[in-house]
């Protein structure tokens, strides 16, 4: 891509932080640097430089870029007239965005993965985590809330855990040879929420 036929603007920002994404999900945060964002995105060389001046920023760029792509999955779940059809459909949705997330967002999950880990060590990066986490987390703690949940907030973290332990195996850990099947995955999520709902 030439310079005159470069994106400008909101367009540019995205494909930076595309490819900031990308970039880290196949190399490694070891791998992203300004200059092979703009290499990749066929950028003139300082495009990223000029809208992400520092590491940190670019590597707030790239997980803000996956939590703005991921929240959609649950955009599915709305009011619904009764506590089981909201189970239900919670299950299903939790199901369906960890199927999503292990095939065609995997991509997305192992950037997640890459910077949760760097956040360990990076405490800006751990408040950009943690505060677009907690919108994740009072999402579910809403839709729980809908589910009849007596402790809303306390599962809302449990079943993120499940969800998260469940991409972590199938991504990274002993079940990483097998994306497990959506009915698989539904059925577990099903009683996973009975669990916690009725337990």
């Amino acid at each position: 891509m030439t310079s005159s036929a470069a994106p400008a603007g909101p367009q540019r920002q995205t494909l930076i932080a595309d490819t900031a994404v990308a970039l880290i999900a196949e190399r490694g945060l070891r791998g992203l640097t300004h200059r092979a964002v703009d290499e990749a995105a066929g950028l003139p060389a300082g495009s990223t430089s000029n809208l992400a001046r520092t590491r940190a920023a670019l590597l707030e760029l790239a997980i803000t870029r996956i939590a703005d792509l991921e929240a959609p999955a649950y955009a599915a779940v709305v009011r619904t007239p009764t506590v089981e059809h909201a189970r239900e459909l919670l299950a299903q949705v939790a199901a369906d965005a960890v199927h999503q997330a292990l095939t065609a967002g995997r991509t997305l999950t192992l950037a997640r993965f890459e910077l949760a880990l760097e956040a360990t060590r990076r405490p800006e990066l751990r408040a950009v985590y943690d505060r677009l986490g907690a919108g994740f987390l009072s999402l579910a703690a809403t839709l729980l809330t809908q589910c009849g949940s007596r402790a809303p907030e306390a599962d809302a973290r449990r079943l993120v855990r499940w969800a998260e332990g469940v991409l972590f195996n199938a991504t990274a850990g002993s079940g990483a040879g097998r994306v497990p099947e959506p009915a698989e995955l539904g059925a577990e999520a099903a009683r996973y929420l009975a669990a916690l709902l009725d337990g």
